[in-house]
């Protein structure tokens, strides 16, 4: 068993907002792969399904983000799991808006969902850390986080969410550089080839082979005559 985490404010009034791209990560992977129903479970909303050869457990905390652990230390000590079995999906304000990067264990840089589950955990779970861009100053990070993705966000986003789910099984299976490769081919797919072919050179006429004279067959008195004409 494998337990996947979105991170997020429970409520309709931050559904939309920049912190809750935790949520919608998994409600993206849930639907995708066709899991079972949300169901009240952990002091949040989980649901069960399978990715690739794994069972997993995705959980939305109901305990808002400041509390998070709790709700996610429940699950893992029902299901008797250890930090190489979470992965907690997040926002990251450190990358820009659409990147993403995976990561095992390490600090939780201000982010008090991580804070929260390093309290309840330690810090050797694994995570996908989801750029949402910085607001350019500290004062401003709460008031960005907890107001929605602008429109012009729109697409990026409803790319990496496709990717994230794309790339779900190989992440469940413990390959990251596979699910990073998933993603990537949403977020930034290959390009076709925009080069112009190289124009064929124009049919040069070639010369006309120069004529052969034909044999002189006068007689020499003919010659003669015909210089007096």
């Amino acid at each position: 068993m494998k337990l996947f985490v979105g991170l997020g404010n429970p409520g309709g009034k931050y559904a939309k907002n920049r912190h809750n791209i935790g949520f919608m990560a998994v409600d993206e992977i849930a639907s995708d792969h066709g899991f079972g129903p949300w169901k009240a479970r952990f002091q949040g909303e989980a649901c069960e399904g399978r990715l690739g050869g794994e069972k997993v457990l995705l959980l939305k905390p109901g305990t808002f983000m400041n509390k998070s652990g709790q709700s996610v230390q429940a699950a893992a000590q029902f299901y008797k799991l250890g930090p190489e079995d979470i992965t907690v999906f997040h926002d990251e304000l450190d990358l820009a808006p659409g990147k993403c990067r995976v990561k095992q264990g390490g600090g939780h840089a201000g982010h008090n969902g991580l804070r929260s589950i390093h309290g309840h955990l330690g810090a050797d779970y694994g995570r996908v850390r989801l750029g949402i861009g910085h607001p350019g100053h500290k004062d401003k990070v709460a008031a960005y986080v907890l107001n929605d993705f602008a429109k012009a966000d729109a697409d990026w986003l409803d790319d990496l969410l496709r990717g994230l789910a794309d790339g779900a099984p190989h992440l469940a299976e413990g390959d990251s550089g596979k699910f990073m490769n998933a993603v990537a081919l949403r977020v930034a797919p290959p390009r076709s080839s925009t080069s112009k072919p190289k124009a064929e050179k124009a049919d040069v006429p070639k010369p006309s082979p120069t004529a052969t004279p034909e044999p002189d067959t006068r007689s020499p008195m003919q010659k003669l005559l015909d210089k007096f004409r």
